[in-house]
């Protein structure tokens, strides 16, 4: 009788071993949070950030005052005479001496209106002799005759600056 309660004993042995590894193994994955919330994945966390919202704001011409006006255009159109003089003296491009040209005539006519009529007349002669200038220069394809636009690009810009800088103007402006 001894060995039959032996016997049954071994018969539950890996039942016993069978149910503990469930239990511990049951116990091991459910742990202290619920099942679906220990194997789901957990999402990024996004950083607040604010987004920049930038408003362009527009100034009408009239909100700026004419000498401010006048002082920028003239010296808008001394840095393009000096590039196309700088281009006229080294080996820029053909395109890149019209489009300095073209830029210095825009700012010498964006000042003209700001001038009285007496001005703008003697402003109108040094427009045609950069436009004469620009037809000249749009010829030369080459740059054969760098020197001598050269030359009169820095003519034109003395007799400018001469007649056209700020203490000479502030009277004639509107």
């Amino acid at each position: 009788m001894r060995y039959h309660w032996l016997h049954r004993f071994k018969r539950l042995i890996p039942q016993i071993i069978i149910l503990s590894t469930c239990c511990s193994l049951l116990v091991t994955l459910l742990g202290c949070e619920a099942f679906v919330r220990k194997f789901t994945r957990k999402p990024k966390k996004k950083e607040a950030r604010e987004e920049i919202v930038l408003m362009p704001e527009v100034y009408s011409p009239s909100d700026i005052p004419v000498e401010d006006r006048y002082r920028s255009y003239f010296v808008f159109w001394q840095s393009w005479q000096d590039e196309l003089i700088s281009a006229l003296s080294s080996q820029e491009s053909h395109k890149k001496r019209i489009s300095c040209l073209d830029e210095a005539i825009k700012n010498l006519e964006s000042f003209k209106p700001l001038l009285y009529e007496e001005k703008q007349k003697d402003l109108d002669t040094y427009l045609g002799r950069l436009r004469s200038l620009k037809g000249e220069i749009v010829q030369d394809i080459y740059g054969t005759n760098s020197a001598k636009h050269k030359k009169k690009a820095e003519s034109l810009k003395r007799g400018i600056l001469r007649d056209f800088s700020y203490p000479e103007v502030k009277g004639h402006l509107r």
